[in-house]
């Protein structure tokens, strides 16, 4: 009986350890199975979702031996694209008509000045061929101001005293036609009564930067005055009215601009009639965009001169598409760069073309009139 109960004894011990064994062997075999499948897992290849990458946006390629023009923001020959442009003050009073030479300008300034007279500051990227400018006319503080907008070369014959100090102190490249450069860079129309008989060409000009030893090239950090949609692009006008008719309210000349639905352009208007150019043809004066720009202004002292207030800020409207909006504009100093905004806070874009601004005094606002 003693010898059957070790028997069952060792054969219960047996067992258990047969049970333990197998366990342990089960438990082996699965964390070996694991640790096959993860090393199967890393030694395959792992397909993964492609990561979100940012496209870099397509740059538009450039003509052959183009780039874009600061001043219109066409494609023009990189020669002429890249050389500094020249700004030419005209006289426009009625006894300085007709006007030659605008249908060649590019951006047009139209400024106030003593009484009810308004002069241009016309700025010319192609000057090579024009046969007349004029009548060119002396220079006021403001217009030092402009032409250093686009890094010109400024021509003037003569200025008021107050602007001396700007012209001559080393920011703008001057050629002056009461300081010796009248024998050479300008002349004289037939026919043409002082003081409207000073004229210049392309010839002259090329003549005047070569003989004052004045650089062609842009300065390095300079980058273009105006913003330009792209081909194909119109301009962003939030909150714009209609703009088929734009009279700025001036006095003398009673200028005003007529939308041309069929090529997008503003044709100009002064003294009850077509705006032309009588040296190219008689061409009419037509324009893509029309900046109106509304600036304080002061009288010199006891005089009839005007420092109209460039710097700072302001409002106005921008016209382009026969359409409107208002804007705001700002310049830091006097020798900054003029940017203008709309209601929403972001710069403009001018459509590609040649360009019109107004310069209109505070108290007058209140005459021009868009519909």
């Amino acid at each position: 009986m003693k010898k059957k109960w070790l028997r069952l004894l060792k054969s219960g011990i047996s067992l258990w350890l047969i049970l333990i064994l197998t366990a342990g062997c089960g438990k082996k075999a699965e964390e070996t199975t694991e640790a096959q499948t993860q090393a199967k897992a890393t030694s395959e290849p792992v397909t993964l979702a492609p990561a979100e990458t940012e496209t870099e946006p397509e740059t538009e390629a450039a003509p052959e031996g183009m780039v874009r023009s600061y001043l219109t923001g066409e494609w023009v020959p990189e020669e002429i694209g890249r050389r500094r442009p020249v700004s030419v003050i005209i006289s426009n009073v009625q006894a300085a008509q007709p006007t030659y030479g605008l249908s060649g300008a590019d951006v047009v300034y139209e400024t106030p000045g003593e009484a009810s007279a308004v002069r241009f500051v016309a700025f010319f990227e192609q000057y090579d061929n024009i046969q007349e400018i004029g009548s060119v006319r002396s220079a006021r503080t403001y217009h030092a101001f402009i032409q250093k907008e686009f890094e010109s070369i400024f021509f003037h014959y003569g200025q008021c005293e107050y602007a001396r100090p700007f012209l001559e102190g080393g920011e703008c490249d001057c050629v002056n036609g009461v300081t010796g450069a009248s024998e050479w860079a300008y002349h004289s129309m037939d026919g043409r009564e002082a003081p409207h008989h000073h004229f210049t060409n392309g010839e002259e000009i090329k003549y005047a930067i070569e003989k004052l030893g004045y650089s062609n090239e842009y300065p390095e950090s300079y980058t273009g005055h105006y913003q330009f949609v792209e081909d194909g692009e119109t301009p962003n006008m939030p909150g714009a009215a209609a703009a088929n008719k734009v009279s700025v309210g001036y006095v003398s000349n009673k200028p005003w601009f007529e939308y041309n639905a069929q090529d997008g352009l503003y044709y100009r208007y002064q003294f009850e009639g077509p705006h032309v150019d009588v040296g190219n043809n008689d061409t009419p004066l037509a324009y893509k965009n029309i900046i109106i720009q509304v600036c304080d202004y002061e009288h010199y002292y006891d005089t009839d001169y005007l420092n109209i207030f460039m710097q700072g800020g302001g409002v106005g409207q921008f016209i382009t598409d026969g359409k409107v909006i208002p804007v705001t504009w700002k310049k830091d100093g006097d020798w900054g760069v003029t940017h203008y905004y709309d209601s929403e806070g972001n710069e403009i874009k001018l459509n590609q073309g040649r360009t019109w601004v107004c310069i209109v005094r505070t108290e007058r606002a209140n005459r021009v009139e868009i519909s």
